[in-house]
């Protein structure tokens, strides 16, 4: 199956044809950069990530563009507050986004431009847009004529006239319409400021969008992407001024990402859910946090919760637990092939699934089957001495760690990463290595002493807090159920 893509502008899946064979230009609305990100930020570029991934990998020349909006009332009122300029906080931010995209595992953008460095292309699209008649001036600010498009709304299938019924021009406001929206905002005091044929002032938000995408892409492109939440107003102010400005279709395929609640609850500063990833990251490993998000379909709602959190380390920690099982039973016998049908046909059906839409949720799905079927072989006393049981190990084991790639998974050492687990979760429990130990030892002695009530008593003690004793011939061992 080739891919389809689910087309937000045609609300259904279409084949995915690009406009140039072999290449792809891809845009995604990047953060404001004011305050640090939260786990909204990382649900839509943790999914844009995997769209950019997995083009690659399915041979495409991808450029992608992700922008940082360093200019904005609410950089400019943040700014204010602690005594900076809008440059000093906006790039304080964009160090900071850096920063936690890079431990999410996220690769970079082909180009991260900002809005800044781009208000000549700006000004130079908001005068291609007087010129057409599409947009006015009007007391140092312009703005863009929703009127003067016949398809205004086509994104959010919205409908003009019972918006503008609802509507109002605030005071102070200049429009002609009360669904007009700013292009280009006359300075206030205070505010930085870049000189225009209209005078000095700085860029609406929607503009910057369309003037850097059509920069690095040109008029016509392939992918715009976004949050749900940028369907309307941005999105669709970025339509109609692109292509009022140029007349040409701006984007062929839009995708939109699904909404984080938490706790069943709307995100909200105002309901005490509101969680950045830099506070996530100090109780979860960054790739539990990418895993978690990885496993549902990026359309749909997800629930960030604690109970969410600790099913994608337990399903982590069994690929991880497979990986390392594998890869220590490889590394005692001699180098060989690995099955190709069982690697091809492990290939297929995760392509399959991401072929349909990015369905990260099912591809996932595939992943665990090949886990088992990994750990099957493993159990079975006499593997080692079969060739094409070992081939198939070969094979499930690299096919776990290349297509776990794709989706920016099982990069780490698996004795390391499980090692990690281990200490977090016992640091979580209030317990060390050593404590588990003196146990281990107390219920031994009890033991020998014919306590068993006793040696009962402690197993189920630990085991009621997560740790699991696993007694074998060579004496007891432990694990954490994570």
């Amino acid at each position: 199956m080739s891919l389809r893509v689910y087309n937000t502008l045609s609300g259904q899946k279409e084949p995915f044809e690009p406009l140039q064979p072999g290449k792809v230009g891809m845009y995604v609305c990047g953060v404001t950069v004011y305050d640090y990100c939260h786990i909204g930020h990382a649900r839509a570029n943790i999914v844009f990530d995997i769209v950019y991934r997995y083009l690659r990998y399915a041979g495409y020349d991808v450029t992608y563009v992700r922008n940082y909006t360093d200019v904005d009332d609410k950089i400019i009122q943040r700014a204010n507050e602690r005594g900076i300029s809008c440059q000093q906080l906006s790039e304080e931010f964009i160090r900071a986004f850096d920063e936690d995209m890079a431990a999410l595992g996220l690769l970079r953008p082909t180009v991260e431009p900002k809005a800044t460095e781009h208000i000549g292309e700006i000004i130079a699209l908001v005068e291609q847009l007087i010129a057409a008649g599409k947009a006015y001036a009007s007391d140092g600010d312009v703005y863009f004529a929703v009127d003067s498009l016949a398809d205004y709304l086509k994104l959010s299938k919205r409908n003009l006239e019972e918006m503008q019924a609802g509507a109002r021009i605030a005071p102070g406001e200049k429009k002609r319409h009360p669904m007009d929206f700013a292009l280009w905002k006359a300075a206030k005091p205070g505010e930085p400021f870049w000189p225009s044929p209209w005078g000095d002032g700085r860029p609406g938000w929607h503009i910057e969008c369309s003037a850097m995408s059509m920069k690095y892409l040109g008029a016509s492109f392939d992918i715009h992407g976004g949050g749900k939440d940028l369907v309307f107003p941005h999105h669709e102010n970025e339509i109609a001024q692109s292509e009022g400005a140029t007349g040409q279709p701006f984007v062929k395929y839009w995708l939109h990402n699904g909404f984080v609640n938490v706790n069943q609850e709307k995100m909200s500063k105002s309901l005490g859910n509101f969680f950045t990833i830099r506070d996530i990251l100090k109780q979860y490993d960054a790739e539990i946090v990418r895993f978690f998000i990885l496993s549902a379909h990026y359309r749909s709602p997800i629930d960030f919760c604690d109970q969410n959190l600790r099913d994608a380390r337990a399903g982590l920690t069994r690929f991880y637990e497979a990986l390392q099982a594998a890869g220590e039973a490889l590394a005692d016998l001699p180098a060989g092939p690995a099955a190709a049908s069982e690697s091809e046909a492990l290939r297929a059906r995760f392509c399959e699934a991401l072929d349909d839409d990015f369905n990260t949720a099912l591809a996932i799905g595939h992943l665990f089957d090949a886990a088992r079927g990994l750990n099957r072989l493993l159990a079975e006393k006499k593997w080692r001495k079969q060739a094409d049981k070992v081939a198939q190990v070969r094979a499930l084991h690299e096919g776990l760690r290349r297509l776990g790639e794709v989706l920016g998974l099982f990069a780490s050492d698996p004795a390391d990463w499980l090692d990690r687990q281990r200490h977090a979760a016992l640091a979580g429990l209030g317990l060390s290595a050593g404590d588990i130990a003196s146990q281990i030892a107390a219920r031994l002695q009890a033991r020998q002493d014919k306590d068993f009530a006793r040696a009962d008593a402690i197993r189920d003690e630990l085991e009621a807090r997560g740790i699991l004793l696993l007694d074998g011939p060579a004496g007891t061992d432990w694990k954490i159920r994570l």
